[in-house]
């Protein structure tokens, strides 16, 4: 199979549940009892988060003010060492690719397989998007060359990437990524799962901020923080840049809890990292071996989740996803991305209790 391939996407599904590109794990996970199609760390926030969110309620007559804005904004440029004017704000990271339409690129390029909302957020817009899909081990190289060599349109001007990549829990070095940027380009790198990812400080792209011009960096804290139903996230790039962005957003974008989540995250969180970190090294080296003994192929991870094979092929595969789930097991089927099919699962990491009990299950299905 060829490592990569290339192809241009000019329309998107009217029905959004019936777009692959719309489709996520909290599909999957609705209703079951024991989920590994999200990547969320825990049902809610550590207890610290949650009391600050909690304190936030009694405020909720008011609306969100300047101060808010202005002390969460100065909390994440504190935290990553930049300035408040290279950060903005967002309702869940998601919403930052919704805004990637207001760059007007030309000719966009996504690195597949990815997580598939900033393609479909562009041509939603109107926006025709070409295709570099990557094949195992997913190197870099071969995306390099096909915007270096003419492949995908030679004046691409903007790319997005995953880092480390969703579903491939594959996680690329800064010196690497560099090499996508051009001068004309925005380089958008999606670092979602970065803080939990393995050798986090040395990967972060947030450091040739101000270096490479256009190159914009989105962070969430949906996962690590167990934050998904409070819409938390943020970008970091050029002064010029964030103004384009944010301008037009609706006013007051985002609210009271919100903004005190993501301000207490950036003072608070940092000392807990090492040890949620940790925590997900151990259970996930401990579920490759466990899976990896059952027959499945799992391709190599820095992420809080692993893209895996299941033995027996995609069609054996598919009847195993759909028998799990009539069990209240969740899987994230991982044919909605460009590139796979439903051979692969994503399954995030968990502790090895679940593991088992998913593996056990697999056995008495015996698809």
């Amino acid at each position: 199979m060829p490592e990569s391939t290339m192809n241009r996407v000019t329309t998107s599904h009217d029905d959004p549940l019936c777009d692959p590109l719309r489709y996520h794990g909290d599909r999957a996970a609705d209703g079951a009892v024991l989920d590994f199609a999200v990547n969320v760390q825990a049902d809610a926030p550590p207890d610290w988060l949650r009391e600050v969110v909690r304190s936030g309620v009694d405020t909720l007559g008011s609306y969100p003010g300047h101060e808010l804005y202005r002390d969460a904004t100065a909390a994440v440029a504190a935290h990553h060492g930049v300035t408040p004017e290279q950060v903005l704000l967002l309702n869940g990271a998601a919403e930052g690719f919704s805004l990637l339409a207001r760059l007007r690129p030309a000719w966009p390029v996504i690195i597949h397989p990815g997580f598939t909302e900033p393609e479909a957020c562009l041509v939603d817009a109107g926006i025709d998007v070409d295709r570099v899909v990557l094949r195992a081990p997913f190197d870099l190289d071969r995306a390099i060359d096909a915007l270096g060599f003419g492949e995908v349109h030679e004046e691409a001007d903007l790319v997005v990437i995953g880092n480390p990549t969703n579903p491939t829990g594959r996680l690329y070095g800064v010196d690497e990524l560099s090499r996508l940027a051009e001068p004309w380009r925005y380089l958008v790198i999606d670092e979602a799962f970065l803080d939990v990812a393995d050798h986090t400080h040395a990967t972060s792209m947030i450091s040739r901020i101000g270096q490479i011009p256009g190159l914009i960096v989105l962070r969430s804290l949906t996962k690590t923080w167990s934050l998904a139903g409070l819409r938390c996230g943020y970008l970091i790039s050029d002064a010029e840049t964030v103004t384009r962005l944010s301008r037009g957003r609706a006013h007051w974008p985002l609210g009271t809890l919100q903004l005190r989540a993501i301000q207490a995250v950036m003072e608070q969180g940092t000392p807990h990292l090492p040890t949620i970190t940790a925590d997900i090294a151990r259970n996930r080296e401990s579920m490759v071996t466990a899976l990896e003994t059952a027959g499945f192929t799992v391709h190599p991870s820095a992420a809080p989740y692993l893209l895996v094979q299941p033995p027996g092929g995609a069609d054996r595969a598919e009847r195993t996803r759909r028998a799990l789930a009539d069990r209240g097991i969740a899987v994230r089927r991982c044919d909605t991305f460009p590139g796979l099919d439903s051979g692969f699962w994503r399954l995030a990491v968990r502790e090895p209790a679940q593991v088992a009990a998913l593996l056990q299950a697999i056995a008495d299905i015996g698809a």
